[in-house]
């Protein structure tokens, strides 16, 4: 508990750089920090241009403002307030810790290529004006570094990896959040968050808001809710857009509001209260799915060059089409398929996309469109609040078939029979395309197949208030097999 005193110090302030991880539980670097006994300044520096090529999209920068207002929050009532900065970050991490006389700099490491190499000259930049540094893993189950195949080089498939991480030993306990932080005796200065511009107004912003709780607190409801209600019946109401079988946590764990340790335990303790055993339950396809995320990131710090170039080298000589058309229908729902416009719906209108549909949407654009899976990463790293590089490039590399562990090219999702097994009744694309709301459930993924007395009695006209097919299923299957074969015999 607070009290009205100032508490006394043990040693010198030490500095805590926040980045993506915006909470207090399961921080290492805040626990270290406060493991000397001195004051503790936590700090965040906003410094798009240190992400290279992939500064945050104006759906992240809406997350990050709501994101950092709850952090600051929890900061002001654990005792010391975050302290928030604009510019580069070396400079502003060495004057916040000359204002606070702090004598070191702690934080929890990136895996992106350009937060990997800034990270590094900011290292020898703190050290070399005396301070002290120390990172921490505070984003996954392990650093990528650590998994190994047993010719001590990195995993390109899946399964192989996550049995690997799954035999080098369970994931230490969360560590709890600090009871009270100390503040310094002398305050850094610190910009008013509104000062960043980051909640830009966007016609989107009520949905986001509307959808979402950003911060720590909606991280734990998110995941309470997903234990009451989701788990058990996971391996099936994952693949249903039309009922709430996900968890919902990728943008928490992005941001860090929740670490994969505090989500890892919790089902463990979940498991254990109903006696189920760990033989089992490591193997859930929820926990598995944390490993996907792993797998992500361990791809992208092997192979940095993936967010733009394909892993498969060859793919790099794939005929892509230009179609700025059909890009554009595409982005805003408006391709005639009812299964792919609802997701590119419900991403504009949410910042979110379920992820069944978002397989279907990409094998949509880039196998039916040929259009180049980097203009989908794009759009989604804009749009997306969950938008991670090493997520979002696995996905699209996937889907593409030219990544690690991808599915094979000729493996191209038929979007009306996707939606008819997993969407039967229809109730997504009747939320997110309403125009199709009065279709019998026999023509809502296909309306195009309609007789016109059924559209005419459901208020649906083609081409005029919801647009026929951009593309043939058929047609465009076997042009992009086509391109596909053509590709492989000029490799041979």
């Amino acid at each position: 508990m607070r009290t009205g005193k100032r508490a006394s110090t043990k040693g010198p302030a030490a500095v805590v750089w926040l980045r993506q991880d915006l909470r207090l539980a399961d921080n290492p670097a805040l626990q270290a920090a406060c493991r000397r006994g001195g004051p503790v300044v936590p700090v965040y520096v906003w410094a798009p241009e240190e992400e290279g090529a992939w500064p945050p999209g104006s759906a992240s920068r809406w997350w990050l403002h709501h994101s950092l207002e709850q952090l600051a929050a929890a900061c002001d009532a654990a005792g010391s307030k975050l302290v928030i900065r604009r510019g580069a970050s070396l400079a502003e991490l060495r004057r916040v810790a000359e204002a606070a006389g702090a004598d070191a700099v702690f934080w929890n490491r990136r895996y992106e290529p350009a937060a990997i190499a800034r990270d590094r000259q900011d290292e020898q930049g703190l050290r070399a004006a005396g301070l002290q540094t120390e990172s921490y893993n505070g984003a996954l189950l392990h650093d990528p570094w650590t998994i190994q195949n047993k010719s001590g080089r990195p995993f390109q498939v899946f399964t192989p990896f996550w049995r690997t991480c799954l035999a080098s030993g369970e994931p230490a306990a969360p560590l709890p959040a600090p009871q009270t932080l100390i503040p310094p005796s002398r305050r850094p200065a610190s910009l008013p968050l509104m000062v960043l511009g980051l909640e830009a107004t966007h016609s989107w912003t009520n949905g986001l808001r509307a959808a979402w709780q950003p911060g720590s607190k909606g991280a734990h409801a998110e995941l309470h809710r997903f234990l009451r209600s989701g788990l058990l019946s996971y391996d099936e109401g994952r693949n249903r857009p039309d009922l709430p079988g996900t968890s919902r946590l990728s943008p928490h764990l992005h941001f860090g509001e929740i670490s994969p340790r505090q989500v890892w335990h919790a089902v463990r303790r979940l498991a254990e209260s109903r006696s189920i055993p760990a033989a089992a339950w490591r193997h859930w396809q929820f926990l598995t799915e944390l490993g996907w995320r792993e797998f992500a990131h361990h791809l992208l710090f092997h192979f940095p060059h993936t967010p733009e170039q394909p892993l498969r080298s060859q793919f790099a000589r794939f005929p892509w089409r230009k179609n700025s058309g059909w890009l554009r229908a595409w982005q805003r729902g408006r391709t005639g398929y009812p299964l792919v416009d609802a997701g590119l719906r419900e991403l504009w209108a949410t910042g979110w996309m379920h992820n069944r549909v978002r397989m279907v949407a990409a094998s949509f654009l880039v196998k039916n469109l040929l259009i180049p899976w980097q203009e989908g990463a794009r759009w989604f790293w804009e749009t997306l609040v969950d938008a991670d590089l090493a997520n979002n490039t696995l996905g699209w590399q996937w889907t593409a078939g030219c990544g690690a562990d991808a599915a094979p090219f000729f493996r191209i999702f038929n979007p009306v029979s996707q939606g008819e097994k997993f969407d039967p009744e229809g109730s997504y694309v009747r939320r997110w395309v309403p125009e199709l709301a009065r279709l019998p459930g026999r023509w809502i993924c296909q309306p195009w197949q309609a007789p016109p007395s059924v559209l005419a009695a459901a208020g649906v006209e083609l081409g005029v208030n919801y647009p026929r097919p951009i593309v043939s299923l058929l047609v465009s299957r076997e042009v992009a097999l086509e391109a596909y074969t053509r590709l492989i015999q000029e490799k041979q």
